[in-house]
């Protein structure tokens, strides 16, 4: 014979013991025995008095031991659903501009939220002493930048956005089953929380795949756990139950709690109710009378079930199942089922009777007020691992309440690991101002966190098992921005006359002069002022337009003529002849083989012979909206997201719809830059 399995529910009015055994695919009760708690030993499924419900545990064991011969060390047993606390939170998440959103930011972002979610909780309970177990969570929406996105994976944006609904389970809840097991003589074998061990045998795993709401009316609260794509995605739970109609027919009839209780638990089996009230007057009613007294606190509490259900769900589910001794009172599942809109048949009452491989020895228990007390046997045989993982966390042991399946992230979360120190952090950006313009330079990218489990590099949705070590090795902070004037800058010098010159000159931080060796801090002011074309330079010197021919690198020049790096200019009175020779001494060359330019290699042109050394970093000149950037010495190819760096353009605050162009061609983030590029960058609005 297979060996016997002792489950407890322990109730708020009552203990429930049943000795069961798999046989097959059946699950065989072979005895059990229900106990009343002679006091109020328990509110709303917590213990409040430890030695009175352990008294009620052991007699229960002792009772079931004498009348099936066996001896029972270890017990399966359920967390009331009750205990639970819900929280509803939404998160942001900046993202950097271009950046796509792989799976292991979502991750994160999920896990942040269910972070924020557990320290509402503690902030709520005015304690940082209590500790929870989330238990589940569901994501309800995602955003990307404020919108709402299905599913945000491969998509871009400057914001991620998750809103979600997380569940927990205090600690102190679990720590006095325990005791209670302990004193009685038991070990825990399995610990479930009810809601789970009810839906496990009123709505099995085949039709789990459908939107379904168990609700379990009980004595003080009324717990909800719902199901969809084959899982149980939420759990729920309003204050309010059957002791509201027991309370509401003790004050209209005059009776005490116990004698309303009784009278209640009777509507559903009878036309007619007789009761003798405090006063000792007798009485007969019409059930449908009573029930009439009391239909207000039905639909009080049926609607806040319904809120729940529908805030849990966010619509309403395909159908309802009621169990618990409170949703027996005549007339509330049609309550219930009006007050989510559906029709009445889709909201009923799930008794054992109904249920299927599940087969009594003895007389068997009727109704669906035993529906728990036998998940938490059929829960406890299905489960394989233990109630509880025992996992390592950067050398510190932990343990997961082991109601679903756990991944990293549950650990990191029970051990108050930030989500944030995951991912990469970027350096510390430098603002300053350019000539009354507002700029940036970004901080250095950082390097993500790596996560291993038992040594072998995984991510945070990797899925635990008992005994697993998970190492978190800490993120590398991006480098923090800095720049010189030189780099910022990037002046170019030019030969002017037998003078070099620099194209930037008067340059000035906070209105003080600097060179430009000069490493800007946050907030720096610069002023410079800037000679780009021939004409700049003439005024700059002080000298006539009209009364100067120019020469550039032999050439005659118009004052319109850019001045570039390297260029070699000389002025001359105009009548005045002036021979080649003139133009290109041996003494203009050898200033201009002088310069030590930082980024650039020097060329020199002359009429009769070239000399070219190879060129290590770009040049662009672009035209960007009408106007003309320049961009020197980079020691790479530019991309059109580069462009960014060297204008005036805000997308951290959206103004529609981003549009690019590259010579009149739309243009992508990454498509490569050349010299000469006409790029435009505007703001579409969105329509309707």
């Amino acid at each position: 014979m297979n060996e016997a399995l002792f489950s407890l529910d322990i109730g708020t009015r009552s203990v429930v013991g049943v000795v069961s055994i798999h046989n097959g695919q059946a699950y065989e009760v072979i005895d059990y025995e229900i106990q009343h708690h002679p006091d109020r030993a328990m509110y709303d499924g917590q213990i409040h008095d430890i030695q009175k419900v352990t008294e009620v545990v052991r007699s229960v064991k002792d009772i079931l031991e004498e009348r099936t011969g066996y001896s029972f060390k270890n017990v399966a047993i359920a967390a009331a659903g009750r205990a639970l606390k819900t929280i509803k939170v939404k998160v942001e998440r900046m993202l950097d501009i271009g950046q796509t959103i792989t799976q292991e930011i979502i991750n994160n972002v999920e896990m942040e939220g269910i972070q924020k979610a557990q320290s509402q909780i503690e902030v709520d309970k005015r304690s940082g002493e209590s500790q929870y177990y989330c238990v589940g969570y569901n994501v309800s929406n995602y955003y990307i930048d404020g919108n709402l996105n299905i599913n945000p994976r491969d998509h871009r944006g400057n914001t991620l956005g998750v809103e979600l609904i997380a569940t927990f389970l205090p600690h102190i809840v679990v720590d006095s089953l325990y005791t209670v097991v302990d004193r009685a003589g038991l070990e825990v074998l399995n610990l479930t929380l009810e809601p789970i061990a009810a839906i496990n045998v009123a709505i099995p795993p085949n039709l789990r795949l459908l939107n379904l709401a168990l609700v379990d009316v009980g004595a003080g609260t009324s717990d909800i756990a719902i199901t969809k794509e084959g899982t149980v995605i939420s759990f729920g739970m309003v204050a309010s139950a059957g002791d509201k109609f027991t309370e509401a027919i003790a004050q209209k009839y005059l009776l005490n709690f116990n004698q309303a209780e009784a009278l209640k638990l009777n509507l559903n089996k009878s036309d007619s109710q007789s009761f003798t009230d405090i006063l000792m007057m007798s009485h007969t009613k019409s059930t449908a009378e009573i029930v009439d007294e009391i239909k207000f606190q039905m639909i009080e509490t049926a609607e806040m079930i319904a809120k729940q259900i529908l805030e849990h769900n966010e619509r309403v589910p395909s159908a309802v199942f009621c169990i618990g001794g409170g949703c027996q009172v005549p007339g509330f599942t049609e309550i219930l089922a009006a007050e989510l809109d559906l029709p009445k048949e889709r909201v009923v009452i799930k008794p054992v009777e109904t249920l299927e491989n599940v087969k009594f020895i003895k007389a068997p228990l009727r109704g669906p007020e035993f529906i728990t007390p036998l998940g938490i046997g059929v829960t406890a045989l299905k489960e394989k691992e233990n109630d509880f993982l025992q996992i390592m966390v950067n050398e510190k042991s932990i343990r997961l309440f082991n109601s679903k399946q756990l991944s990293v992230s549950d650990a990191l979360i029970l051990v108050g690991y930030q989500a944030r120190a995951l991912l990469p952090e970027r350096g510390t950006s430098l603002a300053y101002t350019l000539n009354g313009k507002l700029r940036e330079v970004k901080g250095g990218y950082g390097e993500a966190a790596k996560i291993y489990v038992n040594g072998a590099l995984t991510s945070l949705d990797h899925k635990l098992k008992n005994k697993d070590s998970i190492y978190v090795e800490p993120g590398i902070r991006g480098t923090d921005a800095k720049i010189k004037l030189s780099e910022l800058l990037k002046p170019t010098s030019f030969v002017f006359n037998d003078e070099r010159l620099y194209n930037k000159y008067r340059i000035k931080v906070n209105d003080l002069e600097v060179s430009l060796d000069y490493e800007l801090s946050n907030g720096d002011v610069i002023e410079y002022e800037e000679i780009l074309k021939v004409k700049d330079l003439l005024n700059y010197r002080g000298l006539n337009v009209s009364e100067f021919d120019v020469y550039v690198n032999g050439e005659v020049a118009n004052p319109e003529r850019y001045i570039e790096h390297s260029d070699i200019v000389r002025t001359r009175l105009k009548k005045h002849e002036v021979t080649m020779e003139e133009l290109y001494d041996d003494h203009l060359i050898e200033a201009v083989e002088d310069f030590e330019l930082e980024s650039t290699e020097v060329v020199i042109e002359h009429q009769e012979a070239k000399k070219e050394e190879p060129i290590s970093t770009y040049n662009y000149h672009f035209m960007v909206n009408g106007k003309l950037v320049t961009v020197e010495n980079v020691s790479r190819k530019m991309v059109f997201v580069d462009i960014f760096e060297h204008i005036d353009f805000d997308i951290s605050k959206p103004q529609g719809i981003l549009e690019l162009t590259l010579n009149s061609n739309k243009a992508n983030y990454t498509d490569y830059l050349k010299d000469g590029d006409i790029i435009t960058i505007a703001w579409q609005q969105k329509k309707g």
